[in-house]
Parts: C-alpha cells; structure tokens; sequence
C-alpha cells in the first residue's frame, strides 16, 4: 500500500482525523446497505422459487391438457380455436424503490381470471381438454408476469450488491488503512520533531547555565583577587 504524502503538520494531522471518521462513518453505512439489500435480494430469491414452481406446474398441467385436446379433436378445429386468440398482450410498468434501487412492477391491464368465462373461442366445437388449457395458461400468465419483475428486481440488486461490496472493500481495506498509516507518520515524525526540539531547548538552557556559572565564577576570582 503506498503511503500518502503528507506534509507532517498539525493541520494535516487534523485533516486526515477528519478525514478517517468520515471515512468509518461512510463505511459503516453502506456496510448497512449491503446487508440491507442481502436481505432484501434473499427475500426476492425466496419468492422467485416460489413463483418458479407455481409456473412449472401450470404449464405442466397446460401442457398435458393440451395434449389430451390434440388427442380428441380434429387438427384444423383445434387449430382454428387456437388462432381465435383475444388481443396482443401488453403490460403496464411502474417503479418502486428498495434500499435506493429502482425496480421494475409489471402489471396486466386485464383481469386474468382462470375461468371458462372469457375464452377466446366458442365452447361448442371445443374439447374439455383444450378448455382446461387455455384456462391453465391464463392462470399461468398473471404468474410468469410477476416471475419476469421479481428476477428483474433481483438482477438489479444483485448488481448493486455488487458495486455496494465494493466500495465497502475500497473503504476497509485501502481508504482507511491508508488514512490511519498517514496519521501514525504524522504522529510519530511530530513526536520525533518534538523531541529533537526539546533536546535543543535543553542544550541551549545547558549552554545558558553554563554561561551564567562561568560568568559567577569570573566575578568571584576578580573579587578574591581585589580583596
């Protein structure tokens, strides 16, 4: 790690304190956050999981429906039933905040009901089996919806986590560390400076005294030598 260069004054030596407890200070905040948004991320996994095995079975009981209708019903009837579709799908998309991401919240602008109520073709041609399908399917959308924003969300705090574990690396291992080397020089070449000062002020006050001993002395030969 390379030291800072620093001029080894008190005012530096008051900066670089000022300094080293924003620094702690701002780490110990995003250490804060970064937890935050483990536990935030761990919740999202858990609901992903769920909502995962929520498609996986309905799509699994679409699937087998669906094979069952091509089983009982004529190709070009099914066929037909199926191109009878409703509308393109299209999605509203909003915000909201966790621990100072954006994620996204998609939503349908339609209820999707899971019953035979709104199917997109008519009942009378129709096998059961494709019927359950299709209403399976419809299940499955609202779902497989909410499944695309929770692993969305959880990319994007994955990514923050990410960047946020970083700086918590930068500040622990080389901001403050760095900060805290500085400071001990400073200290340590102020404490040397005060010393190599306080030997000069105690020779100068030995050269003194011994000036105003040698000047007592002086006085006293020339008075034994009058008297």
């Amino acid at each position: 790690m390379a030291r800072r260069q620093v001029n080894p004054n008190r005012m530096e030596l008051l900066k670089l304190k000022r300094q080293l407890i924003t620094a702690r200070r701002g780490h110990k905040l995003l250490k804060d956050k970064r937890d935050e948004l483990m536990r935030q991320f761990l919740d999202l996994i858990r609901q992903n999981q769920s909502l995962r095995q929520q498609v996986e079975a309905l799509l699994a009981d679409a699937s087998k429906q669906m094979l069952l209708a091509r089983a009982v019903m004529q190709p070009e009837v099914l066929e037909t039933a199926l191109l009878a579709g409703r509308d393109s799908l299209s999605l509203s998309v909003d915000t909201r905040n966790i621990t100072s991401v954006n994620v996204p919240v998609f939503a349908a602008p339609f209820e999707m009901s899971g019953t035979l109520e709104n199917l997109p073709y008519g009942l009378a041609s129709t096998a059961g089996e494709l019927d359950q399908a299709v209403t399976a399917l419809n299940k499955a959308l609202p779902v497989m919806i909410k499944l695309a924003e929770i692993e969305k969300s959880a990319q994007l705090l994955a990514d923050e986590i990410e960047k946020t574990r970083r700086r918590v690396n930068s500040l622990e291992y080389v901001l403050i560390p760095e900060l805290q080397d500085s400071i001990r020089s400073i200290s340590m070449k102020m404490d040397e400076n005060e010393r190599g000062n306080l030997t000069r002020l105690m020779k100068v006050k030995d050269m003194i005294v011994a000036q105003a001993l040698e000047q007592a002395r002086k006085k006293e030969n020339l008075a034994s030598v009058q008297s």
